[in-house]
Parts: structure tokens; sequence; C-alpha cells
């Protein structure tokens, strides 16, 4: 079974950063994409970024230029920088990661105060 293991969330001040890592584990085909999603009460689950496993990468629009998604194929293992952070960026961050199924982290959350 696929687990996806997250860590670096937490509390940050307006214009802060944080860093976000996710270390998948189990069965992987090599060809797959990672990311992360982000979710509010009351809205669906929404697009961060993602990254392939040749490093094609796609941001929404509202963290391009703030946030970078980088990852290390060896370990499996995913992660987003995040500066110029904002109170609006507050949310449950989940990891993601696919290849023939979709498959999710816990979530961890990431407040940013003002």
């Amino acid at each position: 079974q696929v687990q996806l293991v997250e860590s670096g969330g937490g509390l940050v001040q307006a214009g802060g950063s944080l860093r976000l890592s996710c270390a998948a584990s189990g069965s992987i085909f090599s060809f797959n994409t990672m990311g992360w999603y982000r979710q509010v009460p009351g809205k669906r689950r929404e697009l961060v970024a993602t990254v392939t496993s040749g490093g094609t990468t796609n941001y929404a629009g509202y963290v391009k230029g703030r946030f970078t998604i980088s990852r290390d194929n060896a370990k499996n293992t995913v992660y987003l920088q995040m500066n110029s952070l904002k109170p609006e960026d507050t949310a449950i961050y989940y990891c993601y990661l696919a290849f023939w199924a979709d498959y999710w982290g816990q979530g961890t959350q990431v407040t940013v105060s003002s």
C-alpha cells in the first residue's frame, strides 16, 4: 500500500516562509506525478502545484512566483517551498501522488497569521 507522510506545516506570519515535505513509500511506478493541493472549509480541494517524475511543473496562478515545487526521485519525496505567505494561503495542504491511481496524504495545516 502506498503511504504519503507529510511534514513541515505550522504557523507562520504573513510574509514569512515555510517548507513542506512529503515522502512516499510503497510500490510506486517510476513515471508519476507528485504535488500539493489545499483545502479550506466549504471549498473544494484545489491545485497548488504538481511536478512529474520528468521534472515538468504546473502551478496554480495564485502561487506562481511565490511557491516552488521540487522533488527527489530517488527518495520519492516532493517539496513545496512557500515564500511571501499570505493569510489567504491558510489551508490544509495535502500531498498528492498519481500514476495509475490517485493517492493522498493525511494533510498538514498551514496557518498564516497577520
